[in-house]
């Protein structure tokens, strides 16, 4: 699938999305549900389903990568004044000629965990926060889809919802501390900023970077991710379809570049 074909694809889909109406007569209700999914550590259970697809990757800048991506959140009430976030990322991957031309390798990469301890509600001067351990586990079923190693490290979020915009970071950082001695020592840190704004058809258009530093090859990774995500309900069910393109401002010797594509189904299940 080649770049010039995508763009079209991915705007036809985001004004799709932009024409759906709200679903129910409750817009504060909806309005809710949408702000809560804008933020990171929302006491809100839901199921991310988040389908990546870049191009250009590996030697000649052949390669491509598919990756789907399934973060279930899970949200635990300590005492009404603390909840624990625990949000998941458990990758499928499908890589193509990468590290050589002519080569595939398909299955599990490895996973990430983070649990965050949050304040139930917003300070007194609005902002939400949340901060706790990630773990980095060697789930990979292949050398090419994961680093072989187990690692840890600190990570935080904070924001600010005013009316329909939502604005924060969210920092991580993971050292290795096991695994495969033969293969490179993870050190690398995340800085997620984003921005997210829910139109009255609760429509939200949102944009983030997801910049990976990685200290040990002295290198960034920057992908510029802008989306458009609509909240629905059919038969019961709440769910929010999102469809974006990314651009990436920065990546690795080889990694990828130029343009391409996400597109996420999450499933909501309010209390």
């Amino acid at each position: 699938m080649k770049t010039r074909t995508l763009l079209p694809r991915i705007a036809a889909l985001s004004l799709a999305c932009a024409a759906f109406p709200a679903f129910s007569e409750d817009k504060s209700q909806d309005e809710e549900l949408a702000r809560s999914l804008a933020n990171p550590v929302a006491s809100l259970i839901s199921v991310p389903l988040q389908y990546n697809y870049d191009e250009n990757l590996g030697p000649g800048n052949a390669g491509s990568l598919s990756r789907l991506n399934i973060q279930p959140v899970i949200p635990f009430a300590f005492n009404e004044d603390w909840n624990l976030i625990t949000r998941t990322i458990v990758p499928l991957m499908e890589l193509n000629d990468v590290p050589v031309r002519g080569r595939s390798e398909s299955g599990l990469g490895d996973t990430v965990a983070s649990q965050f301890l949050s304040p139930a509600r917003p300070g007194q001067s609005g902002w939400i926060w949340g901060a706790g351990p990630v773990w980095l586990l060697p789930t990979a079923t292949d050398d090419l889809l994961g680093t072989g190693k187990w690692g840890v490290g600190p990570t935080a979020v904070a924001l600010r919802q005013e009316g329909r915009l939502t604005a924060g970071i969210l920092f991580n950082h993971i050292w290795s501390f096991a695994g495969d001695s033969d293969r490179s020592h993870v050190n690398a840190t995340l800085l997620q900023p984003f921005v997210a704004y829910i139109l009255p058809t609760m429509t939200t258009i949102g944009m983030n970077t997801e910049s990976t530093y990685d200290w040990s090859d002295d290198a960034w990774a920057v992908p510029v991710n802008v989306t458009v995500a609509q909240l629905l309900k059919v038969r019961g069910q709440i769910f929010q379809v999102q469809v974006g393109a990314r651009y990436w401002l920065e990546s690795t010797e080889q990694g990828a570049e130029d343009w391409g594509i996400r597109a996420t189904l999450t499933f909501l299940f309010p209390k």
